[in-house]
């Protein structure tokens, strides 16, 4: 009987004899393999992973000065009375005449405000039934002008007269904007300076920045003014700005 195979079956018979003849010879490579070598087991190459790249990290430091800008200023009116309203009603006014003096002096209302109030009675002996009341109101002004701040200290004692009390003035530096820029710029050259340091010395090449961390901004301030007065002051107290020292620190990680 004659039999006839269809141009699509053809394609397929072909295909499957041709992978029985790659399977005959991979079998046959195989076992010439085996018999050369011995083993029965082709060789394998192998690649080892990368290993970590070695770090170097260390701390920079940058640190600028500048001049205070800026006084902050606290006072007090303290006041005694033989009764609560009395007492606060002084107090109340002797702090109206300071205000009022501070802005005449061109302190910005703004920058003028009231920090604390104490109203307390006043005993004598072992009497429980107060004698009196001691009220006190304090003021914190920000004085952004160093050239007039001695003159408005000045006016806001005199306004008050016996009754205030100057209790700190403290010099504060708040245009640091392109101080920190440059602080920060010293602690990232401290920083790369020292790394290149530690590489030649280890024999290495610097490789890149992996990390950059701040670690602190800190401000070095002068001390305050040597100022506590009540009543009378000089016609204008002297101001010396001084200088304070702003510090950025940084950790930076590099590659070797």
């Amino acid at each position: 009987m004659a039999i006839s195979i269809t141009p699509g079956y053809r394609a397929a018979g072909v295909g499957v004899a041709a992978a029985a003849l790659l399977i005959g010879a991979f079998s046959l490579g195989a076992a010439r393999g085996g018999s050369a070598g011995g083993g029965g087991k082709s060789p394998v190459t192998l690649t080892a992973a990368s290993q970590h790249a070695g770090r170097i990290t260390v701390t920079g430091n940058g640190t600028v000065t500048g001049v205070p800008n800026q006084i902050s200023l606290s006072l007090s009116i303290q006041v005694n009375g033989y009764s609560v309203s009395s007492a606060l009603s002084q107090a109340s006014q002797d702090t109206r005449a300071v205000r009022a003096a501070l802005t005449r002096r061109g302190v910005a209302a703004a920058d003028i405000q009231t920090s604390d109030l104490n109203i307390s009675p006043n005993y004598q002996g072992s009497s429980p039934v107060p004698v009196s009341y001691a009220v006190s109101e304090s003021l914190t002004a920000t004085l952004n002008h160093l050239g007039t701040a001695g003159t408005q200290i000045n006016a806001a004692v005199r306004a008050g007269g016996n009754a205030v009390s100057v209790n700190d003035v403290s010099l504060n530096l708040t245009d640091t904007g392109k101080l920190m820029a440059a602080a920060r710029a010293r602690a990232v050259a401290d920083a790369r300076a020292q790394a290149s340091q530690y590489a030649a010395a280890l024999g290495e090449l610097l490789g890149p920045v992996i990390s950059v961390t701040p670690v602190q901004q800190s401000t070095t301030a002068p001390e305050p003014l040597p100022f506590n007065s009540t009543g009378k002051a000089a016609a204008s107290v002297p101001i010396s700005p001084g200088t304070q020292q702003l510090t950025v620190s940084i950790t930076v990680v590099y590659s070797a």
